[in-house]
């Protein structure tokens, strides 16, 4: 009896030291460069490195943002950020709605195409992508970001939310019929109500999408002024390479608005994130 009971103890622990392992090395890191940027720099790179910093200070976070026109790439990646998102979510939430309620010829094989889209690393599309951009004229400008980055994020998104609309009931959409409603009031008023976790769920992955892609923001813009933060930053370390706290203070602001859009969506998400699992 001793025996069993301290293998179902184990078992039932286990999966939690997994985690509080997992979490330590996602969590570690990002701690020591919230520490690091309330370091002097004599004290970046003591031995051993301490997590508390022995002489704290805000002289990182006010020359990162009074420097190097911190507050613009800010708010350039925030706008390119939620116009990026807001466009992607209607879109591939008509795309969603089409493949998984519409019958059209074509939509088995046009859906396995949008898969496809999703096989491809974006680092591959980086040539293509500049020379279509280059025709259209789209390159340094935030246009030219912001369609790139919506079209990089239909394929996942759009199969994402097709899992949420199969799952509502037709039922609802032959009431509204009956009552005389449109593809359209059924679209508006039933199916993206009750898709809120999925919608969420596409919102959090296209926010963080575009307010960290680097490779293509950092290949299409060149004006200074219409740069975003993900460049700005990389930049900022080259000019003040020997300055970690500034690099790390500039970084610890580039996350505040990543953990407020988890944080208002997170409810929604977690039911999201568990409702693509039990679709698997």
């Amino acid at each position: 009896m001793i025996l069993d009971s301290e293998k179902q103890w184990f078992h039932r622990a286990m999966p939690y030291a997994v985690l509080l392992f997992g979490l330590l090395i996602v969590v570690v890191p990002f701690l020591f460069m919230i520490s690091t940027s309330f370091k002097t720099q004599q004290f970046t790179f003591e031995y051993p490195p301490r997590l508390i910093p022995q002489e704290v200070t805000l002289r990182n976070y006010q020359r990162a943002l009074s420097t190097d026109q911190f507050a613009l790439y800010f708010a350039n990646s925030l706008g390119v950020a939620v116009v990026t998102t807001l466009s992607t979510i209607f879109i591939s939430a008509l795309m969603a709605y089409a493949f998984a309620r519409l019958d059209f010829a074509g939509k088995r094989v046009l859906f396995y195409l949008l898969l496809v889209g999703m096989m491809i690393p974006p680092v591959m599309l980086i040539i293509p992508q500049f020379l279509v951009a280059k025709r259209l004229l789209l390159l340094d400008s935030f246009a030219g970001l912001i369609v790139v980055y919506v079209t990089m994020n239909l394929s996942m998104q759009t199969f994402l939310l097709r899992g949420f609309f199969e799952g509502i009931p037709k039922e609802l959409e032959d009431a509204v019929r009956i009552d005389g409603g449109t593809r359209w009031t059924i679209f508006w008023r039933i199916i993206l109500p009750l898709s809120r976790p999925g919608l969420a769920t596409v919102a959090i992955f296209t926010f963080l999408y575009s307010w960290d892609e680097f490779p293509w923001a950092h290949v299409a813009i060149k004006e200074t002024t219409r740069r975003t933060l993900p460049v700005a930053i990389a930049l900022f370390q080259n000019q003040h390479l020997t300055q970690w706290g500034q690099v790390f203070a500039a970084s610890t602001v580039a996350l505040v608005p990543v953990v407020l859009v988890f944080i208002i969506f997170q409810r929604y998400f977690i039911r999201g994130i568990a409702h693509t699992g039990l679709k698997g």
